[in-house]
């Protein structure tokens, strides 16, 4: 059997490489329109989302207290589990982001989470009930994503229906950076929270705590390892969400960003971890579906759904295996 301090700083690191990854990947979630409207350059957005990723992520601990004891019932927990888990869903998010797509790092951890889990001690320590509500909001989030996107780009079009373009162009690049600063926020409030749960899971295994512990470090950590993978930048998936989708003015990405933005800090005062690639994904396709439904490129959309669809399956199959080897190697 390994120390089981060595074991506490490889789930750490792996916490701290799921939020680089992360990072990485979802970088594309706040900055994206903001790149592909040419509000912002891609250094100055980058950097605005690194710091308000950190900003989000050290704000509340909703997320990551269902993240930490909401899965997997805490007196079934290990760190195996815990490695398992962050593994599988770093190993897909790697993947996916040298592809450029966009996917939920939420749901593929929880997806780790669940797989390790079973392969560890089967399908009753399970917290069912979390586990639905948290699946529920898979399908509900990209439906408000979608329709508030639709709708805020139809509100401005009928408020600012007189206004001059020039006129229009100048206000929505302004507003669009603060809305894009909101979803950078937002992003770190609800996905930032998670290496926060992983390692707080850890910590509880490790000292046998009665009660879910979040130190103040861990938080920093986390906050941080984030803000550095968003400083990375996965380009590819900007380009994907920034240019492929649909064609982007500042008045559209104002409003993609600004009802995805809403959408997730509902969720994040909820303690539901939704996806953030979700919300602005579909919130895009609203938008562009204001000008007619053939705006929006629908072959791409049809492959970034495919790869959500794909994220639950693959990262549970991942954490089962990898979990099944630490069983049996220890």
């Amino acid at each position: 059997m390994p120390d089981p301090l060595a074991l506490l700083i490889l789930v750490i690191t792996a916490a701290i490489g799921f939020a680089i990854v992360n990072g990485v990947n979802d970088a594309a979630n706040a900055i994206a329109t903001v790149i592909g409207t040419r509000s912002l350059s891609p250094r100055a957005a980058i950097i605005m989302a690194a710091f308000l990723n950190f900003a989000g992520a050290a704000t509340g601990t909703a997320v990551a207290l269902t993240i930490g004891k909401g899965i997997v019932y805490s007196e079934a927990l290990t760190t195996s589990i815990v490695l398992a888990g962050s593994g599988a869903i770093i190993i897909w998010a790697v993947v996916a982001t040298r592809y450029g797509m966009p996917i939920s790092l939420t749901h593929g951890l929880v997806a780790g989470l669940v797989g390790a889990g079973i392969a560890t001690s089967g399908s009753k320590i399970i917290v069912w009930g979390v586990l639905v509500k948290v699946l529920s909001a898979v399908g509900i989030a990209p439906l408000l994503g979608l329709s508030g996107g639709f709708l805020t780009m139809v509100a401005i079009m009928w408020l600012f229906r007189r206004a001059a373009p020039e006129k229009m162009r100048g206000l929505f690049s302004n507003l669009q950076i603060l809305s894009a600063a909101f979803l950078a926020y937002s992003h770190g409030k609800n996905d930032g929270q998670m290496p926060i749960g992983l390692i707080a899971m850890a910590l509880m295994v490790y000292h046998g705590y009665g009660e879910f512990y979040i130190p103040f470090w861990a938080v920093v950590v986390s906050a941080a390892s984030i803000s550095f993978g968003t400083l990375i930048g996965g380009w590819r998936v900007i380009k994907t969400l920034g240019l492929k989708v649909t064609t982007l003015r500042p008045v559209h990405g104002f409003a993609a960003e600004a009802s995805a933005a809403t959408v997730i800090e509902v969720a994040s005062h909820f303690g539901i971890p939704v996806s953030t690639t979700h919300c602005i994904t579909t919130a895009i396709m609203g938008v562009g579906a204001t000008r007619r439904l053939s705006a929006v490129r629908w072959g791409i959309a049809r492959n970034i759904v495919l790869t959500w669809i794909l994220t639950f399956p693959a990262c549970a199959i991942l954490g089962w295996i990898i979990a099944f080897v630490l069983k049996i190697a220890f």
